[in-house]
């Protein structure tokens, strides 16, 4: 949850310092006075925002996959009804980025081998990448946070009331929460 927490508040830098350079540097209507900054300044965007969330990209899919059974175990009064859809938005963007980060790898498998980091080749299809892949990121810079609102609703509240879970023939009294029981993890 660490790692999601710093791409949030990273990524939610990087846009900021994009939207205040672009309210700079663009007319009353919203065009931008130099294209050619423009586009730079959106490709560093979207390779920063690419970099902050590689280190979450190795486990999304458990955090969402968590969040999910999480969700399920949560009493019904302390849902909000929002999550289920943020992680249908989590996991769909996942999804096309794994499948944006499978193409780049063929792509870059596909180059000559002089195209490496700092060629025009390497880095346009880098830049091409990232930004088909803006979006999503973008999603989980938006949705991300329901991820820890969820986890932390788990936390703090105990399961689904007993009559939802299977029967028992003795109540234990709850474990601590650094401690829970399998009782509480149902």
């Amino acid at each position: 949850m660490n790692q999601l927490a710093v791409f949030l508040r990273e990524s939610e830098q990087i846009l900021a310092d994009f939207d205040a350079w672009r309210e700079e540097h663009s007319d009353l209507d919203g065009w931008p006075l130099d294209d050619d900054e423009h586009s730079r300044r959106a490709v560093k965007r979207d390779a920063d925002t690419w970099r902050s969330f590689n280190r979450v990209r190795a486990f999304a899919k458990e955090l969402v996959a968590t969040a999910e059974a999480q969700v399920q175990q949560l009493n019904a009064a302390h849902l909000q009804s929002r999550w289920p859809w943020q992680l249908s938005v989590l996991d769909g963007a996942l999804t096309q980025l794994g499948a944006l980060e499978q193409d780049w790898l063929e792509t870059r498998d596909a180059l000559p081998p002089t195209a490496r980091p700092g060629t025009f080749a390497y880095d346009d299809a880098v830049a091409e990448r990232n930004d088909e892949a803006w979006s999503y990121l973008d999603d989980w810079s938006t949705h991300g946070k329901a991820l820890l609102e969820i986890h932390a609703a788990a936390q703090d509240l105990p399961p689904r009331s007993p009559a939802l879970a299977p029967a028992t023939t003795h109540t234990r009294p709850m474990a601590p929460a650094a401690a829970p029981s399998s009782v509480a993890r149902r």
